[in-house]
C-alpha cells in the first residue's frame, strides 16, 4: 500500500516559494516629484535630520530666554493659566501707571510741542 502524504506535508509544499532573490530589487515607489523625498524628512516631527542647524527664531535667544521657555514648557495647564493671569494683571497695572504719568505730564505742560512753549 502506498503511503499517503500527511496534511502538514501538503501545507509545506504549498508554502514553498520558487522566487529567485539573486536579482536587484525594483524601485517600488519612484520619486514622482523631484525633491519630495528631501522635503518630507525635513518637515517630519519624528526625525529631523537638520538638528545641527539653528532655526531662525532661535537666533536672538539668550540663555535667560531659553531658561524661561524651559520653565514655561514644564508648567501644568493650571500653573500656566495662573502665570498668564499674573502677566495680564501686571500689564493692567503698568497701563494705569502710564495713564497717571501722562495725566501728570499734561498738567505740568511738558508734553506740548516745542514751538508753542515760550
Amino acid at each position: 500500500m502506498a503511503a499517503t502524504p500527511s496534511p502538514s506535508a501538503d501545507i509545506e509544499r504549498t508554502l514553498l516559494s520558487f522566487e529567485r532573490l539573486d536579482r536587484a530589487s525594483p524601485e517600488l515607489w519612484p520619486e514622482q516629484i523631484p525633491g519630495v523625498s528631501d522635503f518630507a524628512p525635513m518637515k517630519s516631527p519624528l526625525g529631523n535630520t537638520q538638528d545641527t542647524e539653528s532655526q531662525p527664531w532661535e537666533a536672538d535667544l539668550e540663555q535667560n530666554d531659553i531658561d524661561m521657555l524651559n520653565e514655561l514648557g514644564s508648567l501644568t495647564t493650571a500653573n500656566l493659566m495662573e502665570k498668564v493671569k499674573g502677566l495680564q494683571n501686571l500689564a493692567y497695572q503698568l497701563g494705569l501707571e502710564e495713564s497717571r504719568e501722562m495725566t501728570r505730564g499734561k498738567f505740568l505742560n511738558i508734553l506740548v510741542n516745542g514751538t508753542k512753549r515760550k
